[in-house]
């Protein structure tokens, strides 16, 4: 049985599985300026040169695409599987403890810096699998080939060009998210909208309000100017929804001007039920003042009545939806600037299977339309969704079942993944719910075991979909 001889050669190769993973951490693949032959820039580039490298040495085919995405191929011509994983990685903050971002460390059982767990180290178990296959001499009957990409965290425009030059293999998986295995990956309606309007003369007036940076995220700070209130006033609202809301309220004064400031708690904007929305605090806060009439008092009115705080299912503005497969719909108000005279904000839904451009899109538009706010135009994307009674996800969960020890089960997400525009690709593995690897965050980390795990799960998974005893 090939497992033994697989498990035992990934085993082998443990310290020097950690070297490689190592090397690639040590580049700063950021995304940076564009130049002749290195769309992303320097770091990318680099990475993918040096992924070039390992793949050759371990014996796979290898092409690079113009520094877009490096390939590298084993087996027959007549390709089965891709597995598909990025080298680049997300900003860095000068936060970091246990190691410098890229200066990758040892340490308890877990390997620390920046891309361990996105998506470097998956990227390595998956060579690492393919390297045994090849070392044992196991045959083959379909191909297998990585995929590489360098612009996975700005957009994934590395696959828009690789796939405007290859076609999808019968079967994909990136190992860029959870396992066991995430076939269901929601909807999504992300828009920005618009009003201009008079300059509010009469007192008292919104002078601005601002609040997010990304719509994608949940706003944990807002603030806002208020003309021609007391101070007594203002912080006798805003201790009333503090209390309703937990968001916590700031008030000072200068110069007759009230700044009032909101802070909540930030969460990705697929879990707005995770956070605390500061910015729709700030909107009902700003709702029960005394202020006077005008276009920019009925907007804060308006947006404060479709994004009620605390409801995150867009049940208030009329899209509240949800099924078996793919669960509720979310809905984040993620940015909103107001001047004297103009407004601009962002919002963000997730959305489950059963969402169309008519009981979703269509209906948020004519609500902004009848507070007078323009939408951008544009139809939702729609959701991405491989059934799990697939052969394909089917042998994915039986081979993770059988290293980890654990049932597997089809899971849903909010989120999008590297694949969500392959139709036949699903997210398998290299994270677990059980562990915080700090993703994106400080302090990245990779279990050592599970990156172990993952290379033996990812063998096991070629040799079934690709092997010729299989």
């Amino acid at each position: 049985m090939y497992r033994d001889r697989t498990d035992s050669y990934i085993e082998s190769k443990r310290e020097e599985m950690l070297e490689d993973l190592k090397t690639l951490v040590r580049i700063n693949s950021q995304r940076g300026e564009a130049k002749e032959g290195k769309p992303f820039g320097e770091g990318p580039a680099a990475v993918l040169a040096q992924a070039q490298e390992m793949m050759e040495k371990y014996g796979l085919r290898v092409r690079n695409y113009e520094n877009y995405v490096v390939t590298g191929d084993f087996g027959p011509a007549d390709k089965e599987l891709d597995i598909l994983a990025h080298l680049d990685v997300v900003p860095v903050t000068e936060d970091w403890t246990v190691t410098a971002p890229f200066e990758p460390l040892i340490t308890d059982g877990r390997i620390y810096g920046r891309g361990t767990a996105d998506d470097k180290g998956p990227a390595i178990a998956a060579l690492y699998a393919i390297r045994a296959v090849i070392e044992l001499g196991l045959p083959l009957k379909k191909g297998v080939r990585l995929i590489l990409g360098s612009d996975e965290e700005c957009g994934s425009s590395d696959l828009a060009y690789y796939y405007g030059i290859e076609k999808e293999a019968p079967c994909t998986f990136t190992p860029d998210a959870d396992f066991p295995v995430i076939n269901l990956e929601k909807a999504r309606l992300a828009k920005s909208f618009t009003a201009s309007y008079k300059k509010q003369e009469a007192l008292p007036a919104l002078i601005c309000l601002e609040a997010g940076s990304k719509v994608n995220v949940v706003p944990a700070n807002a603030a806002a100017k208020v003309a021609g209130l007391d101070e007594e006033t203002v912080r006798a609202a805003a201790a009333e929804k503090e209390s309703e809301t937990g968001v916590s309220f700031t008030v000072t004064t200068e110069d007759g001007v009230c700044l009032i400031q909101a802070k909540g708690v930030a969460a990705h904007g697929s879990t707005p039920e995770a956070g605390n929305n500061a910015l729709t605090a700030l909107l009902a806060l700003l709702d029960t003042l005394p202020l006077a009439a005008g276009t920019a008092r009925d907007l804060i009115h308006s947006l404060a009545a479709m994004y009620p705080h605390g409801d995150t299912e867009g049940r208030t503005i009329g899209v509240a939806m949800q099924d078996d497969k793919s669960g509720a719909l979310s809905m984040n108000l993620g940015i909103l600037k107001m001047t004297e005279t103009d407004l601009y904000g962002e919002f963000d839904v997730r959305a489950p299977l059963c969402a169309t451009d008519e009981n979703l899109t269509e209906v948020v538009r004519r609500r902004f339309a009848e507070a007078g706010i323009m939408m951008e135009p544009g139809n939702m994307k729609k959701a991405h969704y491989v059934p799990e009674d697939t052969d394909f996800v089917k042998t994915l969960l039986t081979s993770y079942e059988h290293y980890s020890g654990k049932p597997g089960k089809a899971l849903y997400t909010g989120g999008g993944t590297y694949v969500h525009e392959l139709e036949r690709g699903v997210a398998f593995g290299c994270m677990s719910e059980d562990v915080d690897n700090h993703m994106h965050g400080d302090d990245e980390f990779m279990v050592i075991d599970t990156l172990i795990m993952s290379a033996k799960i990812f063998a096991d998974v070629i040799m079934k979909l690709c092997g010729e005893n299989e």
